[in-house]
């Protein structure tokens, strides 16, 4: 069954190629190019996945994303032609799963998109629940809690939780992360797995988890253990 995207982007020549590309590989587009036209296409026609650039004429992708997330669950990718780490940042802040920088490379796009909808599929097997600690992760029901509370997450740190928690204490490498949580390799220089890991380490805290911590392991990836950072 093909999977229905909407993509908001103002740049005539890239739309048409996305649109182009994406229908080629089995998907139906919707394509918008203003901003404030958006926001009622991702409420009222509930894509299965938005594809967002981050500036846009009429309403900004941050601020769609934002108002977005207060009734939309389903997964968020943004476009960006911003390289800084604080604009990045400001994307995942903001309610997106997942951002690919321009220009963009069609092919990683599509392997962004095939995983986040993944993530979504019921009839994906979820397997049993992980319990490290305090910590619960119930892939069937995408949640994720800490002494009983729940934690609200992106789907790209709930994958990232699940995976360092499957492997508590053993390093694991930025790469495994990137394909378990983005489904691409690492490339060495992107920094959105830091980010993301940043992120939930964060919201765990925040969360209460004490006993627990992610460590940075430098040269080979992160490690979910106990004890400090």
């Amino acid at each position: 069954m093909s999977r229905n995207l909407l993509l908001v982007e103002d740049d005539q020549r890239l739309g048409e190629l996305l649109c182009s590309y994406l229908g080629q590989n089995g998907y139906t587009v919707v394509w918008e190019s203003r901003g404030d036209r958006a926001l009622p296409k991702i409420l009222e026609g509930r894509p299965d996945l938005v594809i967002l650039d981050q500036l846009l004429p009429g309403l900004g992708g941050l601020e769609i994303c934002q108002r977005a997330r207060r009734s939309y669950a389903g997964p968020i990718l943004m476009l960006t032609a911003v390289r800084e780490e604080v604009d990045q940042v400001a994307a995942l802040e903001a309610g997106a799963d997942d951002y690919v920088m321009k220009p963009c490379n069609p092919r990683i796009l599509l392997a962004r998109i095939r995983a986040l909808l993944r993530r979504n599929d019921p009839v994906l097997p979820e397997g049993a629940p992980l319990v490290v600690g305090a910590l619960h992760i119930d892939r069937a029901s995408r949640l994720l809690k800490v002494n009983g509370l729940v934690v609200t997450t992106t789907e790209t740190e709930f994958e990232i939780a699940w995976e360092l928690a499957g492997h508590a204490t053993t390093v694991v490498s930025r790469d495994a992360l990137s394909r378990a949580a983005r489904g691409v390799a690492y490339d060495g220089l992107d920094r959105g797995i830091d980010i993301h890991v940043s992120r939930l380490r964060k919201k765990l805290r925040e969360a209460g988890l004490s006993e627990l911590t992610i460590r940075s392991i430098r040269g080979e990836g992160y490690l979910l253990t106990q004890g400090s950072d």
